[in-house]
């Protein structure tokens, strides 16, 4: 399958462009233990693509209303700052291929992430990578997270393409159900096995292969 044309190309950011979801999933486990409650890694992973109220919420469905959700914040925050502290925030294989295809055409991209503004920067400057990202759409700059289209329709307006004519990259089957509402052509990585069938356009191992095929798009139709 080819990719379709298109006018830009917006990114997810967690699990997608960065590896944080093993030290979120860190985070909460150590913070859970440390009050004596247990999170396993299939739960973890199930909140994938989830905004973190939603993330707060299925905690506590999961362990039962005496859970203590302020002390848990405090404590995953904790818990989240030194790993990435001592470890740093990883870029996800590719990434670099990939912005350097798109400058290289000029192809308009944006950041469109279920974080609030304020933690998307900051994971992107642990990665050092904040200055790829001179556009970037947070959760609390709309109305609903994902699943709802409203990231990928407000980064599409902001790119001043349409959002048919945009190419969304996802990692989670939430974010993809995000962009294929709002009527994107939309690509998954996905950043753990899945365990049902994706509703995405096309599914790629990585983004340089995303990176390969934009090239090999964009240098066909210059000949």
């Amino acid at each position: 399958m080819n990719l379709p044309d298109f006018a830009a190309v917006i990114l997810d950011m967690d699990g997608l462009v960065l590896d944080t979801e093993k030290t979120y999933f860190f985070a909460w486990q150590e913070a859970a233990k440390s009050m004596g409650f247990t999170l396993t890694g299939d739960f973890c992973r199930s909140l994938t693509g989830q905004p973190y109220q939603q993330v707060e919420r299925l905690i506590v469905s999961e362990l039962g209303e005496s859970f203590k959700v302020e002390s848990f914040r405090k404590l995953s925050s904790k818990y989240w700052r030194k790993i990435i502290s001592e470890n740093g925030i990883m870029v996800k294989d590719g990434f670099y291929s990939l912005i350097a295809v798109v400058r290289q055409f000029k192809i308009p991209y944006c950041l469109a992430t279920n974080s609030h503004m304020e933690n998307a920067v900051e994971c992107l400057r642990f990665a050092e990578i904040i200055d790829y990202f001179p556009n970037i759409v947070a959760r609390n700059q709309v109305k609903n997270a994902k699943p709802a289209p409203d990231l990928y329709l407000q980064a599409a307006e902001g790119l001043e393409v349409a959002i048919a004519k945009s190419l969304v990259v996802e990692d989670s089957e939430i974010g993809v159900q995000a962009g294929k509402s709002a009527g994107a052509f939309v690509v998954m990585i996905p950043s753990a096995p899945q365990d049902r069938r994706s509703s995405a356009d096309m599914m790629l191992k990585n983004l340089a292969q995303l990176a390969e095929m934009i090239n090999h798009k964009k240098l066909r139709h210059s000949v």
